[in-house]
Formats: structure tokens, C-alpha cells, sequence
């Protein structure tokens, strides 16, 4: 027998509030975890599951008492309820659509108005429709590499699914019927949860989904007739799908010399962002792993440059993939021998002239430097009488001593007084005359 609080001829709701509201905060270390396996649909029936846990990690006493879980469901119908230990359960349904707070309450046993240990809600959700889930995934393409650039020709394909959500299995004895309408004007009607369809290119779609299920109840005696109860339920999702790798185009000259820049584009039909690697060895090989020169492009176009130091045969491989498939192609390139003069002979004579400047420079720093002198002093005699030594700075004349100044146009004082301050400085004797060696 369920034990009923008395509040509960008021609406469950209110009292379930009140009773949260009110009650004195839990001296006990412990939380109370409260979950149910909503959504459903109505006339099914959801489990509402409550554990009392010990908080921070700790342990329950060994003596340990005995608990009392009081559920507040109203207006839901109780179908079962369990109780254990630490742990309580019930089992709810509804005829009519609604969110509906269930909350529990744990006390002592046999204690109904002693504190409480712990209290929490949770929400249960009741729909008129039915309840499920609408998946739609990309299929990624197994299309086979080639060696010559082979590429899937399928069209971009979706899985569509649909999930029924039914923890009571209400539909169990139910037909479904499902209309589905992929986004591309195209439709199609199954009996079964999932199929695979077809897109012609890639793009985003919005796809719908109609379900309608049927459960047939037969009476208990002759007179009583069978009947159906219909459910049904819409449901849509959207799908953005990308472009499968079609082919890889690889554009320029395939001949190419040594020590010459070769430049190759490659065009990629597929949606980005495309993961690209390649590798240019002497055979083609199919590359796995990262064993390669990897980039990440987001654009349909890339430019490749290699310079090749030895003639003979090449093949470039290329792999690129975006998610949905992985494509390979391979090309092969023809390097021959440099011909004519080798580009390093064309630096000879540069150098050769460089270092002619060079030395030339330094031949000419070296050869303007004149050779150290030794300096000798030649005394000079004068015999002459002395009558005729007078000196010949005393004979001034503005032309001697100031000619150039003079032919400025200097006034006589500037020249009085530069031929007065000579005859101050005037040696008392002929200085000696130096020859140089």
C-alpha cells in the first residue's frame, strides 16, 4: 500500500513545491539523484528512478539507518512502485499531454515529519505524438583509386534513420508507416526506420519525415469489437552534404629539364576544405599515412613547383581527400639532361672579372704610396762682402710681400703694417737650405 501525504487531495504540484520549499535544509551528508526515461508519448508509461549518494566521496554509516522515499507525482498515474535500500523507483503514465514535475523527498522511516535527507525533482515530458529521433548521416563513397586518374561516378548517398523512442514499449504490437521527402523533390513511402537515398549533388537539404503508427486492441468477448488507436509524429533534420572527391586534374607540361622549375596545377572536383598530398618519386606508388608533402587547401585549385637535380623518369602521385572519400592519381614526368653550358659556367666569367677588379684596386692602393726619403742638410756659405748682405726683406715692396694681397687691392697701411711686423720676425741669421735625397 502507497502511503499518501495529506496534502495530496490539493493539486500534486503545489504540494510538491510547498514541501520543497519549506523543508529545513538536510544535516546529513547526502544528495539524492533523481532521473526518469522521458520523453513519452501519451497512455505509455515512464520510470522515474531516485539513489541517495553520500556526498564528497564518503561512505554511508555501518549503522546504517533505514530511508523513506516520498514521491510527489500528481496529477501523473502511479503504476508500480519499488523501494530498496538507498534507492526507490515508481512507474508513471498520463492520458493527456504535459510537463510534469515529479519530486522526491527521503526521511527517517517511520518519521514522517522528521527532517529530511535529501530532496530533488526532475521533469518529466508527455506528448501527444510520438516520440523518436530523426538521424541523417553521409555514407562515405568507396570509390577505388586508379592509376591513371580514375574516379567514383555514384552519386552523393545519405542514410536516413529513425529512431523510436519507447522505454515501456508501448509500440510494440504497432505498424508504422513512414513518408519521407528528402529535400530534392523526391519522395518515398516504407514500412521500415531507415533508408538510403541518392543526391545528385551536394548542397544542403532539409529533410521531413511523417510517421504514423497503428495499434490494433481486440475486445475480450464477442460483442466488444476491435479498435485502433493512431499515432503520429513529424519530424525533420537538416543535411549538408559535401561533394565526393571526382577527379583530380593535373595541368601543365609533364617534360622538363634539369635545374628548371617545374610548375604543375592541379584542379580537384570535391567539395573543401580538401586534405592534399603528393609525392614525386621515380615509380608510382599509393600513398598512406603521412609519408608525403601535406597541405591543406580550401579552395578546389593548387599550384605545385619542384626543381629536379637528375634526369630520368618521374611520377608524381596524388592523394587528396575531404571526409566523405579519398581519391588518388598519378602522372608521369620526363626530366632530361641540361642542355648547352651548364648555368654555373655562365658565373666564370663574372667571378674571373671580379677578381681582376680586385687586384687591379690593390695594385694601384700599394703602388700611389711613395717610398720613404732620407733627409740631409747642405750647409750654405756666403762670402760675399757684407755691405752687400743687406737683407732683402728690407727692401719691401707691396709687390714682394703682399703681391697677391696687393692684387686684391689692399690699402698702403696694410702694407706698412705687414712690412713693419717683417722686419720684427727677421732671423738674425740665413737659415741652412734642406735637399732632400
Amino acid at each position: 500500500m502507497t502511503l499518501t501525504p495529506p496534502c495530496l487531495s490539493l493539486p500534486g504540484v503545489v504540494c510538491g513545491l510547498l514541501l520543497l520549499s519549506y523543508a529545513r535544509a538536510s544535516a546529513e551528508p547526502y544528495y539524492l539523484e533523481v532521473t526518469n526515461s522521458g520523453p513519452i508519448t501519451t497512455n505509455a508509461q515512464a520510470t522515474v528512478y531516485s539513489t541517495l549518494h553520500p556526498k564528497h566521496g564518503g561512505v554511508f554509516p555501518a549503522d546504517d539507518r533505514k530511508y523513506k522515499f516520498n514521491w510527489f507525482y500528481a496529477p501523473l498515474i502511479l503504476v508500480e512502485k519499488s523501494e530498496h535500500r538507498r534507492s526507490s523507483t515508481i512507474v508513471v503514465t498520463s492520458t493527456f499531454p504535459g510537463i510534469f514535475p515529479v519530486s522526491v523527498l527521503v526521511t527517517q522511516a517511520g518519521c514522517w515529519f522528521c527532517h529530511n535527507f535529501a530532496q530533488n525533482l526532475t521533469v518529466l515530458q508527455v506528448s501527444e505524438f510520438i516520440v523518436g529521433n530523426l538521424s541523417v548521416t553521409q555514407v562515405e563513397d568507396d570509390g577505388k583509386t586508379g592509376k591513371f586518374n580514375t574516379s567514383p561516378t555514384a552519386p552523393t548517398l545519405a542514410r536516413l534513420s529513425f529512431l523510436l523512442h519507447d522505454p515501456s514499449h508501448y509500440f510494440k504490437l504497432a505498424s508504422f508507416t513512414y513518408h519521407w521527402d528528402f529535400g530534392d523533390g523526391t519522395y518515398l513511402t516504407t514500412d521500415e526506420p531507415s533508408v538510403d537515398h541518392n543526391y545528385s549533388s551536394a548542397g544542403t537539404f532539409v529533410v521531413h519525415l511523417d510517421v504514423i503508427a497503428e495499434i490494433r486492441a481486440g475486445g475480450t468477448s464477442v460483442e466488444q469489437q476491435e479498435t485502433v488507436v493512431r499515432k503520429t509524429g513529424h519530424f525533420a533534420a537538416a543535411l549538408d552534404l559535401l561533394g565526393a572527391v571526382r577527379s583530380i586534374n593535373i595541368v601543365g607540361s609533364t617534360e622538363t629539364q634539369v635545374m628548371e622549375n617545374l610548375n604543375l596545377s592541379l584542379y580537384i572536383q570535391g567539395s573543401p576544405p580538401l586534405s592534399l598530398c603528393w609525392l614525386i618519386k621515380t615509380e608510382c606508388i599509393d600513398l598512406e599515412g603521412d609519408h608525403c608533402h601535406l597541405v591543406v587547401v580550401n579552395t578546389t585549385s593548387y599550384n605545385l613547383n619542384h626543381v629536379f637535380n637528375e634526369a630520368g623518369q618521374y611520377c608524381l602521385s596524388v592523394r587528396v581527400e575531404n571526409g566523405v572519400n579519398m581519391l588518388q592519381s598519378f602522372q608521369e614526368i620526363q626530366v632530361k639532361p641540361l642542355s648547352g653550358i651548364h648555368p654555373a659556367f655562365y658565373a666564370l666569367p663574372c667571378v674571373s672579372l671580379f677578381l681582376a677588379i680586385l687586384g687591379l684596386a690593390a695594385y694601384m692602393t700599394f703602388r700611389s704610396s711613395p717610398p720613404q726619403k732620407d733627409l740631409v742638410e747642405v750647409a750654405d756659405f756666403d762670402f760675399s762682402p757684407m755691405a752687400d748682405k743687406t737683407p732683402a726683406a728690407s727692401r719691401w715692396s707691396c709687390s714682394q710681400l703682399c703681391c697677391q694681397t696687393c692684387f686684391l687691392g689692399p690699402s698702403v697701411e696694410s702694407c706698412e703694417a705687414i712690412r713693419e711686423h717683417h722686419r720684427l720676425l727677421y732671423p738674425l741669421y740665413k737659415p741652412m737650405k734642406m735637399y732632400t735625397v
